[in-house]
């Protein structure tokens, strides 16, 4: 139990006399890099969290949680496929649809595009698509109609806009004796979208599903089932006993088999940029531990003072405890409204320092995504906070027992 007098002599042994500066400046910048690692761990942690969940919902609104493909990539009885997957608990949608890469041309210009076919309904349902149209009417995609939905950066390469025609290259074309002339369809751009993940926008070009079969000559056949589920984390259980009701039909792959290398690689780069941070939190703590080692020595005669007045041991090391944690309290507050602060003009932050150094600190066509997220876990911040207070705390500990072991009688003694 802390007394009001502890207290009282914490708060005078926060703020030394005028002798003492140099210990008022140590405790400033162990408070300073106390906040300033505990900013850096909440503002790192969370631009981590929200890459990954943006990559996750993208790639997921876009891919679904599973995909049953057929092989040599035809699925003939997709219906029956979907039918299954939608009477199979756990799975809340089945969409067919047709997914293959070809070569696409305008204005003279080539890129290599992959070509997704969707029933126009599916394709409206799709919010990273239909939410992030950028121009033109993507209602205007309907059934039996030579049109095309486009990524924004596909459609900057190629140098098109809505209303422009695209030309769409497929290698199964009509055999001739000469060999195979490839088929070449022709495509008006009723809108462009930008789903945020630049190997997609560069990439994405979206048909009404007559369209792609006619243009890959599947005639009423699909390439592949796609399902999404309540719960991404429990996919396989879902699909275990739809693989078994399939059978060899298709091949059932969820979206850990697809993108397991890269999320893995997130997971363990995030644990190892926690500790890596943790480590200036853990500098700070030195601090602090520094800064009252020099105020013990400082304020020997007082404590002896102290002593000879009747304060037990246990009160001057609660002096003294209160006096180092105080200070990485002080530190975790100033840190955590610093590290929310950069979260909220991480933008502007990154397109200050872009400006200022003349590079593109967040280019799009390496890091995926087309804006810096961020997503601030609550337990990570509250285990930031318990971390730093629990560290302050130890480093109070041999400071506080040097006080209290303090001989009154050996200070004293020529006094």
């Amino acid at each position: 139990m802390i007394t009001s007098y502890e207290r009282m002599i914490a708060r005078r042994y926060l703020l030394p006399g005028q002798g003492e500066r140099f210990i008022v400046l140590v405790a400033g910048i162990s408070l300073v890099a106390v906040a300033l690692g505990v900013a850096a761990l909440i503002a790192v942690m969370s631009v981590m969290n929200g890459f990954r969940a943006e990559l996750f919902d993208r790639f997921q609104g876009l891919n679904g949680h599973a995909v049953a493909q057929g092989y040599g990539g035809r699925l003939p009885d997709w219906q029956r496929v979907v039918d299954l997957a939608l009477e199979t608990p756990g799975v809340t949608s089945a969409t067919p649809l047709i997914e293959q890469p070809l070569m696409a041309s305008a204005n003279g210009r080539v890129e290599g595009v992959l070509v997704r076919g969707m029933r126009v309904e599916d394709i409206l349902k799709t919010d990273v698509i239909a939410q992030t149209v950028q121009s033109g009417d993507i209602n205007r995609l309907k059934p039996g109609d030579p049109v095309a939905a486009i990524g924004a950066r596909l459609a900057e390469n190629l140098g098109v806009k809505v209303g422009d025609r695209i030309a769409l290259i497929a290698p199964q074309g009509t055999v001739t004796p000469f060999g195979t002339v490839p088929r070449i369809v022709s495509y008006e751009i009723v809108a462009t979208f930008e789903i945020g993940i630049y190997d997609f926008d560069k990439a994405f070009v979206v048909l009404p599903l007559d369209q792609a079969q006619i243009l890959f000559d599947l005639g009423e056949d699909v390439g592949m089932v796609m399902m999404t589920s309540i719960n991404p984390d429990r996919i396989d259980q879902y699909m275990r006993p739809l693989a078994e009701k399939i059978g060899l039909s298709a091949l059932i792959t969820d979206w850990r088999q697809l993108n397991s290398a890269l999320f893995e690689a997130l997971i363990v780069e995030q644990v190892v940029m926690f500790w890596v941070l943790s480590i200036i939190i853990l500098v700070a703590v030195f601090n602090i531990l520094s800064s009252l080692i020099m105020l013990v020595r400082a304020k020997t005669r007082d404590i002896a003072i102290l002593r000879t007045m009747g304060a037990s041991r246990g009160a001057l090391m609660r002096v003294f405890m209160m006096v180092g944690t105080s200070i990485g309290a002080l530190g975790v507050l100033l840190g955590l409204a610093l590290g929310f602060l950069v979260l909220h003009f991480r933008q502007q932050i990154v397109g200050g320092f872009a400006a200022i150094s003349g590079t593109n600190l967040w280019d799009p066509s390496v890091r995926y995504l087309t804006e810096l997220p961020a997503k601030t876990d609550p337990a990570e911040v509250v285990g930031t906070v318990l971390l730093t207070l629990a560290l302050a705390f130890l480093a109070t500990i041999y400071p506080a027992w040097k006080a209290a072991s303090t001989d009154p009688v050996t200070v004293l003694r020529y006094e």
